[in-house]
């Protein structure tokens, strides 16, 4: 293609944009959604990103702009969550087809922080140059994606940023998360897409090409720092225990005959097994009343549950696994039952002994819980996990010392998404544990779930072992490296020595306090840079 021709072309993108900017809006939105993990086609999202930029920039009015940010919004996080409907094939009560309409319903809220990002961008810098517009739209992006994961208990699946981290043996741009943490990286991929619409309104060749270039780059260019192992040996198990047959009693010993033999061999060696969310339907807890042991296995005996685990683990080792405890009072019949339920993580010695559990604080509303049950129920909707009470929190990050296996740091499924809320940070863990059941995530979702496992890793410094029902589990290393998986629809366990810990990041001493930082910063320098060198010039 001729130099001219290529220019004549790139100058009639804006007038094609401006002629149907809603609709612009949300092809953007979907096209930079295809950034993130499987299809992970970040120099299209980027270029999406740059559009959006440009599209904002030059809204005529406050209205537009926040009109264009919600549609933009609205469309990515649809495409990037299209996962959740495939949470509603797993369940019972409710049509399937209410996942497809669940999803688009989600994110009209979610659109709005996209929304006010833009229309914050527009009243403060519509009069600036584009490059600083750029600077106070990632402040404002920053600060809006940090309220989507902590407003009304949180969402902030997925970050902007997951689309600038690199393959699985390259951190790309996730290199900058120890010193920035997520949703500062969200914001550089906003600065990014302003640097190419940038390039664009020049309508040179060279002046895209190059930044590109430099990006893929940094995107694959391999971690040449390794890091040490620790003398803590592991036993990861993946059961493939498939979403139809988890809540299936007659599936029960079957599947714990496979997650047995799976976890062997181990005899007289040191090491922790680690089980996923879902792995176990006994009730290890004493004290329930006998019809909840009578309900999962014929033995009814907790302390039978228990030691028959311990004897699968074998001696000198500790088992972290999922479970479901309960919490055991006065119903409302005058009965004694479960009044609500707790989704855990307990270690368990080779005696059979529970000696910690860790309950999830962060629950899936909707999943875990149903909001306004009151409301909602009587409409015939009810919550995606089975049961019919209720999931209560528990307290938040926790570290749990093992001993000889070390100190680990417990988050339960998605909890490990929640930038800067993964850790105790006054009782800092050698590694974290993700137990998960990804059935629920399907084919797009396991892939992202590993992408923000990954980011955490990089963030706090910390290695992160994922266990999962039906994968995608993996070992990460402190340097977002995946040393070892096991991939979807597969039954095995992989087994090695725990990666070492790196000293505490920047972020993980200083948390979101060096996310608003950042955000104040972009948005002074967007603000304050035109003035000080339209001073320079006038001097000059």
């Amino acid at each position: 293609m001729e130099a001219g021709t290529l220019r004549a072309r790139l100058a009639a993108i804006p007038a094609l944009m401006q002629r149907w900017p809603a609709l612009t809006a949300i092809a953007l939105g979907l096209i930079a959604a295809c950034a993130y993990p499987p299809l992970h086609l970040w120099p299209l999202g980027l270029a999406a990103l740059a559009g959006f930029v440009w599209l904002i920039y030059t809204a005529p009015t406050k209205r537009a702009a926040l009109w264009l940010g919600w549609c933009f919004g609205w469309a990515h996080l649809t495409l990037a969550n299209n996962w959740i409907a495939t949470a509603f094939t797993h369940q019972a009560k409710m049509p399937e087809v209410l996942g497809w309409a669940a999803v688009p319903l989600l994110c009209i809220y979610l659109a709005w922080y996209p929304a006010f990002a833009a229309l914050a961008a527009h009243v403060l810098a519509k009069k600036r140059p584009l490059w600083a517009f750029g600077l106070v739209f990632a402040g404002a992006w920053i600060v809006t994606e940090w309220l989507r994961g902590w407003a009304f208990t949180g969402y902030p699946w997925p970050p902007l940023g997951l689309m600038l981290l690199g393959g699985w043996e390259a951190p790309g741009f996730g290199r900058l998360l120890p010193w920035m943490g997520t949703y500062v990286l969200s914001g550089l991929a906003i600065l990014m897409g302003t640097g190419l619409a940038a390039a664009t309104t020049r309508r040179r060749l060279s002046d895209m090409i190059v930044p590109l270039a430099a990006m893929a780059f940094v995107m694959h260019i391999p971690n040449f720092a390794t890091l040490q192992s620790t003398d803590i040996r592991y036993t990861l198990v993946q059961p493939l225990l498939k979403q139809s047959e988890i809540n299936d009693a007659s599936k029960f010993e079957e599947q714990f005959a496979r997650i047995a033999a799976l976890t062997t061999p181990g005899q007289n060696q040191s090491r922790i097994v680690l089980w996923p969310e879902s792995a176990i339907p006994d009730y290890l807890e004493d004290g329930y009343p006998e019809r909840y042991y009578f309900q999962v296995t014929a033995g009814a005996d907790p302390e039978f549950a228990r030691k028959r685990l311990g004897r699968v683990i074998g001696p000198q080792s500790t088992l972290l696994t999922g479970v479901v405890n309960l919490d055991i009072g006065t119903r409302e019949d005058g009965s004694q039952g479960a009044v609500s339920a707790r989704n855990s993580v307990i270690a368990l010695n080779s005696e059979g002994e529970i000696t910690a559990s860790y309950a999830k604080a962060h629950l899936v509303p909707y999943g875990e819980y149903l909001p306004m049950r009151d409301l909602l129920e009587p409409l015939g909707l009810s919550r995606l996990v089975a049961g019919s009470i209720d999931y209560q929190p528990g307290s938040g990050p926790r570290t749990i010392d093992l001993g000889v296996h070390g100190k680990v740091g417990l988050q339960i499924c998605y909890e490990i998404v929640f930038s800067g809320e993964v850790t105790d940070r006054a009782n800092r863990p050698d590694f974290l544990f993700n137990p998960s059941n990804d059935g629920w995530f399907g084919s797009w979702g396991s892939p992202q779930f590993v992408g923000q496992s990954r980011m955490r890793a990089i963030e706090e410094g910390l290695p992160v072992l994922r266990s999962t029902t039906t994968g995608i589990s993996a070992v990460i290393d402190a340097n977002g490296i995946v040393r070892n998986h096991i991939g979807p629809g597969k039954a095995d366990a992989v087994e090695g020595m725990v990666p070492a810990a790196k000293p505490p990041t920047l972020f993980a001493r200083a948390g979101h306090w060096l996310t608003f930082g950042w955000a104040l910063m972009l948005i002074a320098l967007g603000l304050g840079l035109p003035r000080v060198l339209a001073l320079i010039r006038a001097r000059g």
